[in-house]
């Protein structure tokens, strides 16, 4: 179990409407993204090739952003509001996809752009899921 997880089970007022554990998967996951964005967007202004990776580095800086939002986001507790959380959960899974496609175009030259890729990814299926909970658990609560 990680420390996330950790403090989802150890708040006082969980969020009853979501997992625990899909909850802390897309938190983990979108801190990955945020990390993994970061670091593709500086590698990729040390490449040669830098005016091609131009639309690349303005992709990952913008999921890197989506990402911290959801993340934090998700991490309070006190109560989510579905209305706004699952606008931000389709629109990270959506930052996601475009930044995983325009990394995947670079994956073959660059194996920064492979990794950060791979994180979006994760990050897309993990906001997925936690959107498809919210969306679940909100049909049947009203």
């Amino acid at each position: 179990m990680t420390h996330i997880a950790d403090m989802i089970i150890a708040h006082p007022r969980p969020s009853g409407h979501l997992e625990a554990g899909d909850l802390a998967a897309a938190i983990e996951a979108c801190l990955d993204c945020v990390a993994s964005c970061g670091s593709c967007a500086d590698a990729c202004l040390g490449e040669e090739s830098i005016a091609d990776l131009r639309h690349c580095i303005r992709t990952d800086q913008d999921c890197a952003d989506i990402c911290l939002a959801t993340a934090r986001m998700l991490q309070r507790q006190g109560g989510h509001h579905p209305a706004v959380l699952a606008p931000l959960l389709e629109a990270c899974l959506q930052a996601c996809r475009n930044c995983a496609e325009e990394c995947e175009r670079h994956a073959s030259m660059h194996d920064h752009c492979r990794i950060c890729a791979e994180a979006c990814r994760r990050c897309e299926a993990a906001c997925s899921t936690l959107l498809e909970t919210l969306r679940t658990s909100g049909s049947s609560s009203h």
